[in-house]
């Protein structure tokens, strides 16, 4: 009797393993779905992690009951390999070469121009001094706050050649510094009312290389909408108060994505035009890294992180929402070491991601 319960109970375990797997599945694929003619699922990807560690939970479960049980969760991560390194991938760590270039992608918040420091230096661009990275692309770069001449004062002792871009009255800035010369500069159009994409020509050396700076659609939500979904996170937010607000949030996600979508196409046929040339691509994609967004514009170029940072590299935090949203990709031309995202600086709400780049097949 005890025999035929334990079977039971074990086959039922099974099947629930099996369903979790193919959840995982389904949303770890889900990137391919154009969230125009998917709205409902083009946020899936941010629930991807609950799904990975459930099934990690069902390893641990297999382990200590019936060991044959563990190749159910491990083929489900067989099966999701390239969503998993997507999301969580881990590499081992090698330094970068002689000779390779740093970029660094960084949404300032407008530098939190708003705070008051009692030394009267502001930490983003303290860091950004500190960081000396060759190549620099900043979203959200407006000097409104903290003041054009204060930002001029630190960047024009650190690069010689920069660039500005705004969406339009009140849109996004967007801005790249480089030490070396910018040869020409296109905006890729998309409809958008506050946020942009620009596209540049470095010379260095005898290489031309393209720089994408990218600020895809934001999310749309409020500081309200974030502050209801901490307190749903924190468990402070139950019943129907937390039913109304996830179906708000999701309503106000899928938007954002179905605005996001072409922006993102857009991106890649321009990266289409230029196949076969040196690109480096940086920005605030405002998705995760299972997302229509991130797989259209990835799909002929190397994410610097997935093929060299280690973690989730959470690059967003704040309301209780954390997620690599910003990125530093690059053609197959260059090899990418040491991507990593920096949680010390904490005065945005992002963190910086950067990463050296060095030119295949050179000494």
């Amino acid at each position: 009797m005890l025999g035929s319960v334990r079977k039971f109970f074990l086959q039922l375990i099974a099947g629930a393993n099996l369903a979790t797997i193919f959840i995982m599945s389904f949303i770890g694929y889900s990137d391919r779905l154009d969230p125009v003619k998917h709205e409902m699922l083009a946020n899936a990807g941010l629930v991807f992690p609950i799904f990975l560690i459930i099934n990690f939970c069902f390893l641990i479960f297999w382990l200590c009951f019936k060991k044959i049980g563990t190749l159910i969760p491990l083929l489900g991560y067989i099966f999701c390999y390239i969503p998993v390194r997507t999301y969580i991938p881990f590499n081992i760590p090698t330094s970068a070469p002689s000779g390779a270039i740093k970029v660094m992608s960084y949404n300032v918040w407008a530098f939190a121009g708003w705070e008051r420091y009692p030394d009267g230096k502001f930490p983003i661009l303290e860091y950004i001094r500190e960081q000396k990275a060759d190549i620099l692309c900043l979203q959200e770069a407006s000097t409104n706050e903290i003041g054009k001449a204060r930002v001029d004062a630190v960047m024009d002792k650190l690069y010689q050649y920069s660039d500005t871009a705004m969406s339009g009255p009140g849109g996004d800035c967007i801005a790249i510094y480089s030490r070396y010369p910018i040869v020409s500069r296109e905006r890729i159009q998309y409809p958008s009312r506050g946020n942009l994409s620009m596209a540049y020509e470095i010379k260095k050396g005898n290489d031309t290389i393209i720089v994408v700076n990218n600020h895809l659609e934001t999310t749309g939500l409020s500081v309200e909408d974030k502050s209801r979904f901490k307190s749903m996170v924190k468990g402070n937010l139950e019943g129907p108060d937390a039913k109304k607000a996830s179906y708000h949030l999701v309503d106000k996600l899928g938007e954002a994505s179905i605005k996001r979508a072409p922006q993102a196409d857009a991106v890649a046929r321009y990266l289409s035009k230029n196949l076969g040339r040196s690109i480096i691509l940086c920005g605030d994609f405002n998705d995760s890294p299972i997302s229509y967004a991130h797989h259209v514009i990835s799909k002929n170029l190397t994410d610097c992180y997935v093929e060299s940072g280690n973690g989730p590299g959470l690059s967003y935090h704040k309301g209780g929402m954390y997620v690599r949203i910003d990125n530093i990709m690059c053609s197959s031309d260059w090899q990418p070491f040491e991507c990593k995202v920096d949680s010390k600086i904490k005065d945005s709400d992002h963190y910086p991601i950067f990463c050296w780049l060095k030119k295949r097949g050179k000494p």
